[in-house]
């Protein structure tokens, strides 16, 4: 257990946000079925180390130097190995959710197991699809989705599943339904949300040379393709940007390099959002510049935004009025239930949050006082609550700091390079 104590000041200076997470979890996927090819820009956080764990299961060797992923050619698994393969997703959602149905596709036993809260993270949807094309799907007794055994072998057909669920599902069946036999049809039963992460995948598909044909209400994916080898590099994170948007915005002046405009990125959308806050952002060659000024509250459709509503909400607190974020339920089964988790840390600050059914509203304004807020292990709360703790008028406590290596190892090595003052402790 470790936490952080984080004083009030301000922020200057220029930085590049951490490589995204979610293309890395792309590349290194489609560079493994492909059986060669390299990735680079991998920042070696733990969710993509349970990726990485995840591809060498199913027998494709990598090299790691530094932030450079090299795959040599797949080696199929021996009698002995599938009996079965276990596979050590940690707390990573995407990896589980992705590799479900690629492991099925290959015909490879496993079982996933996972920590932190992920083992009680919803898999209904594989669930409801998955076992009426050849997969047995076999979750423990307990109520729990982990550890769950997958045998059989995945075949083509017609998958329908809804679209507002979490779009890894989706994006798990894109990467799979290729490798079958069979061609296969993905139908939408309602509107696609995070549809950011979908176009994500689809475009990291085409780069390695699989097709997937767009419809009316989903897509259609011809079976019998291979994956073709192809050297990735991996664009900044728009979702972790953010972070530093809303520091300059609330607290100083910062530069941001080496971001996609446009992206397809869905939290680009990051962008215009703190525009809409009133914050003083321009745009050049030399990347994206944010300064603090005087915010106003607004409303905020978070349904294609999901990761951006901890740190947006932590905006709103101190933006004049009163800021909605709506369509944001998917938040209570992630790593914490992180609408009560951004509600009750910003109370603890001293502001005034009501937590709706699917959202927040926040009567923004300020002053907040500082204090002591729960981390709640999740990587999220803890790097929103210590850009909040810049305008806060005492210093503020944050519990489960060492969560931030889920998706940003260096988060607070960069926030006091730019002149945040931040202290990490660790308890054990």
């Amino acid at each position: 257990m470790s936490f952080a104590v984080v004083q009030p000041g301000t922020v200057s200076g220029m930085l590049t946000p951490p490589p995204s997470k979610s293309a890395a979890h792309r590349a290194l996927i489609c560079a493994a079925l492909a059986g060669g090819g390299t990735v680079n820009g991998v920042l070696p956080s733990e969710d993509m180390r349970a990726t990485l764990r995840a591809v060498q299961a199913l027998g494709t060797p990598a090299e790691i130097t530094g932030t450079q992923v090299h795959f040599g050619a797949r080696q199929p698994l021996s009698p002995s190995e599938q009996a079965p393969v276990t596979v050590d997703c940690g707390e990573s959602g995407s990896t589980l959710r992705f590799f479900i149905p690629l492991f099925a596709a290959m015909g490879i036993d496993a079982v996933f197991t996972g920590s932190g809260r992920l083992p009680q993270r919803p898999l209904g949807v594989y669930a409801d699809c998955l076992p009426a094309h050849g997969m047995d799907f076999t979750p423990p007794a307990n109520g729990d989705s982990l550890p769950l055994r997958v045998t059989g072998r995945l075949r083509g057909g017609e998958y329908a599943l809804p679209g507002n669920v979490s779009s890894q599902f989706i994006t798990g069946l894109l990467f799979a339904l290729p490798l079958c036999q069979e061609d296969s049809v993905i139908r939408l039963t309602s509107p696609l949300e995070s549809a950011g992460y979908v176009d994500m995948t689809l475009a990291a598909l085409q780069q390695a040379g699989i097709t997937v044909e767009t419809t009316a209400d989903g897509w259609r994916i011809p079976g019998g393709q291979a994956y073709r080898p192809a050297d990735y590099t991996v664009e900044a994170d728009w979702s972790q940007a953010a972070f530093l948007l809303a520091a300059g915005a609330l607290a100083g002046d910062v530069r941001l390099q080496g971001l996609s405009l446009p992206s397809a990125q869905g939290d680009s959308a990051a962008l215009a959002l703190f525009r809409r806050f009133g914050a003083d952002i321009a745009t050049d060659a030399g990347g994206i510049r944010c300064r603090r000024a005087p915010l106003h509250g607004i409303d905020i459709d978070a349904a294609q935004i999901p990761d951006l509503v901890p740190i947006l909400a932590v905006t709103a607190a101190f933006a004049e009025g009163v800021t909605h974020i709506f369509h944001a339920e998917r938040l209570r089964i992630k790593e914490s239930d992180r609408l009560a988790a951004t509600a009750d840390g910003l109370r603890r600050l001293g502001a005034r949050v009501e937590e709706t059914a699917d959202g927040l509203r926040i009567h923004g304004g300020g002053p907040l006082t500082g204090g002591e807020v729960d981390g709640c292990n999740d990587h999220r709360i803890v790097m929103s609550m210590a850009v909040a703790a810049l305008r806060c008028s005492g210093p503020v406590t944050i519990s489960d700091a060492q969560s931030v290596a889920k998706s940003w190892p260096g988060f607070f090595i960069d926030f006091i390079h730019l002149g945040g003052n931040a202290h990490v402790f660790d308890h054990r």
